[in-house]
């Protein structure tokens, strides 16, 4: 981790250096989120982001953001209506986006890629007593995770909407192999 912050770093420096166009923002939106399990049946929980971005470059770019999101997953036994597990995280996502840009001034199309490190700040899990007298080990979930994003854009003036898919490199939890992806639809505004 102090590897990828540290060329991080540098990489923002060297751009900063080269004056290349920087561009500060702010964002929000909404995101459809799944916790995928090697032996139940999930379903969607739809959630928040709200956070803020720099975009450093022009054609080539890096965009580090910093936001609070809401994510996880509704989790059923299959030959078990009644037994079901609500999990909600609250999270401090910090992506580094690695992008290519083209279009005009007025109207920018972007794609982007890159690694994404989310840290837990709380939990919120609703477990039914069917459920957990079944699974007592269910729900011992990591503190942090790594993931990835992948995703296009377009900006309309100072306005930018993003449409990203972020998938989990590590498993958020051992128990039943869980990981979890979502969709995430956001817009923003750039100040510079």
């Amino acid at each position: 981790m102090k590897k990828l912050l540290l060329s991080a770093a540098l990489l923002i420096a060297v751009c900063i250096g080269a004056r290349a166009q920087v561009s500060l923002g702010i964002k929000g939106g909404v995101n459809f989120s799944k916790i995928n399990t090697d032996n139940f049946n999930e379903s969607t929980k739809t959630g928040y982001q709200a956070g803020i971005f720099a975009r450093i470059g022009n054609a080539f770019y890096v965009q580090p953001e910093v936001y609070l999101s809401s994510s996880g997953g509704k989790i059923n036994v299959t030959n078990n209506a009644d037994a079901t597990a609500d999990i909600k995280f609250t999270n401090l996502n910090v992506p580094l986006l690695l992008g290519h840009s083209f279009g005009s001034k007025n109207l920018n199309f972007r794609l982007m890629a890159g690694p994404i490190y989310t840290y837990v700040l709380s939990k919120d899990q609703s477990v039914s007593s069917q459920f957990g007298a079944a699974y007592q080990d269910f729900g011992h979930y990591k503190s942090s995770t790594i993931g990835f994003q992948a995703g296009g854009g377009v900006d309309i003036g100072p306005i930018t909407a993003d449409l990203r898919y972020e998938g989990g490199l590590t498993k958020i939890s051992d128990d039943f192999g869980q990981r979890q992806n979502l969709w995430a639809l956001s817009v923003g505004f750039k100040f510079l």
